[in-house]
């Protein structure tokens, strides 16, 4: 089959006779029940690329993949709602806060596993082994090259400063995203000066927030206004895209790794764990494992322009073309995941709409 058709998928005698021809199927429907040698997958990611993981797992292993692809927090919900009868093997998504939500929901179940621990580094899984990162998403800063110079350029807390009032765009407090930046700035500074600074950065907002971060940064291309706040994956999309409009866009901006002098620039995950009810528990954490190997490393983290969670993996060259190295924030996933709610409570407070 093709790596883009979708199948639907069937049960018994049908599953059968079609598993020896089929790596991996696609469904937006139920994905078989507990067998031998199946993996069902409940992924919130859409990246084409993303196939070729799952069939160098069936070569490898022999266990089909069963793909059902949804937005992440439709997929938190179907698993809740199958509740003790759920299908699902493996929840992976993109962003802390949305695993977080799937642990507090009772969702998912510890993982002990060497293999995990030893790859995946500390701060980008969950201490208990509820959840694993096997990407790394930076929040970069966006800037005007025409506006701004990278020398005026420092801290995500900067941003606050009038020096900025007007010039800044970015995406809704309501993404999870802005949650998990905000996140991790709440345990850096504590409530009130967090908010503080939430206040500061709205008064510098060019306009009200609209848009994904492609919106941000084409906005900044076309002097809407002179910096954001994005994630470095949107930058590279435009500067590998065969548009001129948007390679246009990509050559009228640059790229800032904030917080190199203190605690490090925010680093987000793309990751998954076991969910609770797993029928084919074992080939769950065999499918985690893999992802965690290097020739996993090197097709996840490039299916989205990220960064490897496992840093001796191979990089993108295009996203290392806006910087080899930078020092990441050592806070662990689990501590801006959980102050999610928190964060978008302060956002909002803030008028961060």
């Amino acid at each position: 089959m093709t790596m883009k058709r979708r199948l639907f998928l069937f049960s018994g005698a049908a599953i059968a006779a079609v598993a020896a021809h089929q790596i991996f199927s696609r469904s937006n429907t139920a994905p078989v029940t507990a067998q031998s040698r199946v993996l069902n997958l409940y992924s919130a990611r859409h990246y084409d690329n993303d196939t070729a993981i799952y069939e160098g797992f069936t070569k490898k292993t022999g266990i089909r993949v069963n793909l059902v692809e949804a937005e992440a927090d439709k997929l938190i919900e179907r698993i809740k709602s199958e509740g003790a009868n759920s299908p699902a093997d493996v929840l992976l998504t993109v962003d802390a806060g949305r695993l977080w939500r799937a642990q507090q929901e009772n969702l998912l179940q510890p993982v002990q596993s060497s293999v995990l621990t030893s790859a995946i580094p500390a701060n980008l899984r969950e201490p208990d082994g509820n959840w694993f990162g096997f990407t790394r998403r930076a929040r970069v800063i966006v800037y005007n090259k025409d506006r701004v110079k990278p020398s005026e350029l420092s801290t995500y807390e900067d941003l606050a400063d009038p020096k900025w009032k007007g010039r800044i765009v970015v995406r809704s407090s309501s993404h999870v995203y802005n949650q998990s930046l905000t996140g991790a700035l709440l345990a850096k500074h504590g409530a009130e000066k967090t908010e503080t600074w939430a206040r500061g950065l709205v008064s510098n907002f060019a306009r009200q927030p609209e848009g994904n971060d492609t919106a941000q940064i084409k906005a900044v291309a076309a002097g809407q206004g002179d910096l954001t706040i994005v994630n470095s994956y949107y930058v590279v999309r435009l500067a590998k895209s065969d548009k001129p409009e948007d390679k246009a866009i990509a050559s009228k901006i640059g790229v800032f790794f904030p917080n190199q002098n203190d605690q490090g620039m925010h680093v987000n995950i793309s990751g998954g764990g076991v969910v609770k009810t797993a029928p084919n528990r074992d080939a769950a954490v065999q499918f985690l494992e893999y992802l965690a190997s290097p020739e996993a490393q090197e097709i996840f983290a490039a299916s989205n322009n990220e960064y490897p969670a496992v840093k001796s993996a191979k990089t993108d060259a295009v996203l290392l073309s806006y910087g080899e190295t930078f020092k990441e924030d050592p806070l662990n996933a689990a501590v801006f995941g959980k102050n999610n709610a928190d964060a978008l409570k302060l956002m909002d407070r803030a008028g961060w709409k």
